[in-house]
């Protein structure tokens, strides 16, 4: 019996608000509010905050410094910070791995079976692959008190101007005109939108607000799709109409209207020269001119898909030759060959990358047109047939029912039900490819892989991209860095990491249209759907946000330099016929780098921001 159930009715106790903030304290505390307690303190206060938890992607880094390591000075927790940056590294490596091994081929082999071209590509699945991750870790974490908004301007200044200007760097390009003028004006758009919004928070309707900016995105996928729509009816007419001219006698008249018509051909066909190649390579036109041929013969798909898919057949041998000697083969994390021609720094880096090989080997599909099999492994694949799905549903539901209060991957055992469920349908599978397929050649439903091989290769990204953000994150806090200031530089950097190395992997490997596409697409599905999406959410849930709270010290200084960066975009393309040269690239990265100087002046107290002293805005209030 309590104390107060002693005293008459009248002297029972009611709880106030004061008891309820004490009671919640420690769902609402920041995990890094344990560097202002002493260091024998810390590890009681980290087991009991529940956002210690909730902030951790896979290792809890707040809780090994506490607890497991038992930090008891300053010097100790600096050193075991450095393995954390250590870590950090190969986990960076992981990430690398992935997207040039197993994400790059996997974009070009996905908008192949969906008949893409580069720039369409570039606006779908890369923009949502690259960007999505930080949409649902946004959702996750969405009562937790962020600029929003100011981080995704961040975020699209540095993908847009980094990303942007190493991929004309690497791979200077000639840019599609109207594709590139309307994704920049459409991401200028949805710039504008979220800026009047976030300030028009008393005069418009939240409902109104999200509805009409989810809108201009969903138009922006239907224009693009409808364009290259129009564009394939466009080049089949024109082909049919050359075909018809070359089988005809020359004539002044029909040279000159095969002229234009073959110019208006090359023009139309810069975004779709894919399937231009193949389309031509089965057509029987009996004339082809120069400016046509030459086209073709420039064509990036210089490899015969049949080709590297029939290589290796023999229909003499055993439908499973060979079937234990490719499994065990593809396993190696390091092949003979390359470890007896590299030198001691290459051995060194071989064997960094050693486990990023065999994690994704087990884990991902590889699917690749370009190599013979197209990366086919029977027993392997059929082995990922059921790993793949059965642990990404796991790890999802995992995701999703964390309680909050323990880790999320301590829930795997009781989700791991949701994924004992996908092998009613993976094992029957598994089984009709061990006694249907050969060994020498992929079967004809082998782009069911091509998935398997994309999702699992974003989900690699995913945790990677995440998990050094998390690094970066602790590292910050405990140097006492402010958190504006992380998230509008570092973070902005750690978070976009999975772009900036699919982006210029996918343009190293002859894409530069798609990887700029994606550089363009991927800050206006940050800005127009995750920043929208997150705004509105919050509100539906009752958090009542200002403009200063979703600007912040940093915000508007963002947003003057992503319009600057996409103005000058618009600029120096039309001045230069629409030709990424590298030296455009090295000024977006230089204004890039101008943005950090005004961030870090910024920081230091040396210049002010754009945003409103809040002293000086409750006192006008007061007025």
């Amino acid at each position: 019996m309590t104390a107060t159930s002693t005293l008459p009715p009248k002297f029972n106790y009611e709880p106030n608000d004061m008891d309820t903030e004490f009671d919640n304290f420690w769902k609402k505390v920041s995990c890094f509010a344990a560097q202002n307690f002493p260091f024998e303190e810390r590890c009681e206060f980290v087991k009991n905050a529940v956002d210690c938890n909730k902030s951790t992607n896979v290792v809890p880094y707040m809780r090994l410094l506490a607890c497991e390591l038992k930090c008891i000075n300053q010097f100790e927790q600096l050193v075991f910070m450095s393995m954390f940056v250590m870590l950090c590294f190969q986990i960076l490596v992981v990430l690398i791995y992935t997207i040039n091994s197993y994400y790059s081929p996997a974009l070009k082999a996905v908008s192949r079976l969906l008949h893409m071209n580069e720039h369409l590509a570039g606006v779908t699945l890369m923009a949502f692959g690259n960007s999505s991750a930080d949409l649902f870790s946004n959702l996750a974490s969405v009562k937790r008190d962020v600029p929003v908004f100011a981080n995704s301007l961040s975020s699209a200044l540095f993908v847009t101007m980094i990303t942007g200007g190493l991929i004309c760097y690497i791979s200077p390009f000639k840019m599609n005109a109207y594709e590139t003028v309307r994704d920049i004006l459409f991401l200028l758009l949805g710039i504008v939108l979220m800026d009047y919004f976030t300030t028009a928070t008393s005069r418009v309707h939240k409902d109104f607000k999200f509805i009409l900016v989810a809108m201009v995105y969903i138009i922006y996928i239907i224009v693009n799709v409808t364009d290259l729509y129009f564009m394939r009816r466009m080049l089949n007419s024109t082909a049919e109409k050359l075909q018809d001219l070359y089988s005809k006698e020359e004539t002044p008249e029909n040279t000159k209207q095969i002229q234009y018509l073959e110019g208006k051909f090359e023009y139309y066909s810069q975004d779709g020269q894919v399937e231009i190649y193949e389309r031509n390579s089965k057509a029987s036109i009996t004339r082809m001119r120069y400016t046509t041929m030459r086209m073709v013969r420039n064509s990036r798909v210089s490899v015969n898909r049949g080709l590297t898919r029939i290589r290796k057949l023999d229909m003499t041998q055993p439908k499973n030759r060979g079937l234990f000697r490719d499994f065990f083969l593809v396993l190696r994390p390091i092949q003979c060959q390359a470890w007896q021609r590299a030198d001691i720094l290459k051995r060194t880096l071989l064997l960094i990358r050693a486990p990023a090989v065999i994690l994704c080997t087990l884990f991902i599909p590889l699917v690749d047109y370009e190599m013979d099999k197209h990366g086919w492994n029977k027993l392997l694949n059929s082995i990922h047939v059921i790993v793949n799905p059965a642990l990404s549903v796991s790890v999802l539901m995992s995701f999703i029912n964390s309680k909050g209060n323990t880790l999320w991957y301590m829930e795997m055992k009781d989700q791991a039900i949701y994924g004992a469920y996908s092998l009613v349908f993976t094992v029957p599978f598994t089984i009709f490819i061990l006694i249907q397929s050969r060994t020498d050649v992929p079967p004809s439903y082998h782009w069911v892989f091509t998935v398997m091989n994309l999702i699992g290769s974003m989900f690699i990204i995913f945790l990677c991209a995440t998990e050094i953000d998390k690094v970066l994150e602790v590292i910050g806090n405990e140097l006492a860095i402010d958190d504006d200031f992380m998230s509008a530089t570092v973070k902005a950097f750690t978070s976009n990491l999975g772009s900036l190395f699919a982006n210029t992997a996918v343009a190293a490997h002859g894409y530069p249209k798609m990887a700029f596409a994606s550089a363009i697409g991927g800050p206006f599905f940050t800005i127009v759907v995750t920043g929208n999406t997150v705004i509105y959410v919050r509100s539906l849930v009752g958090m009542d946000v200002t403009t200063r709270d979703h600007m912040e010290e940093y915000g508007h200084f963002a947003l003057v330099f992503l319009n600057m960066g996409l103005i000058t975009i618009l600029l120096w393309s039309t001045t230069l016929g629409f030709f990424a040269r590298r030296s455009m690239g090295l000024y977006s990265i230089a204004l890039y780098t101008i943005y950090l100087i005004f961030a870090v002046l910024v920081h230091e107290k040396q210049i002010h921001s754009f945003a409103d002293d809040p002293q000086v805005s409750a006192a006008f209030g007061d007025i």
